[in-house]
């Protein structure tokens, strides 16, 4: 039954990132202004895409669960800096809340390991 979970867990994580990956890659507009408003190149929106994907799928096929979690964790927390810089937005605040929630469930992700059920060991 932990193993079932822990599957459970990462897909349900893992779908975060892969939704993310088809939203930027299918319209990259939005997070483009984002990224250039904080004064970075625009074209990062293509280099984040395909990180969510590799890492989306990596945490359902298990290689390096672990490492990917952890990779995953800094992500959402450093991730949650852009947003605090939109915080007038009442919606930035609650994505940057929401963030660190998905650090701490990828954290601990990272600490348990990603059991016995993933097709790649």
């Amino acid at each position: 039954m932990t193993d079932l979970m822990n599957l459970t867990g990462r897909v349900l994580i893992a779908l975060l990132f892969l939704g993310g990956a088809v939203q930027k890659a299918g319209d990259p507009g939005q997070v483009t202004r984002m990224i250039e408003s904080l004064g970075l190149p625009g074209q990062m929106v293509w280099a984040v895409a395909a990180f969510n994907l590799v890492a989306g799928l990596c945490l359902i096929v298990g290689p390096r669960v672990r490492t990917w979690a952890l990779v995953l964790a800094v992500y959402c927390i450093a991730t949650s800096w852009f947003h605090w810089q939109l915080r007038a937005d009442p919606w930035q605040v609650t994505i940057v809340v929401k963030n660190w929630a998905i650090a701490g469930g990828l954290l601990i992700l990272a600490a348990q390991g990603p059991g016995r059920l993933r097709i790649w060991r």
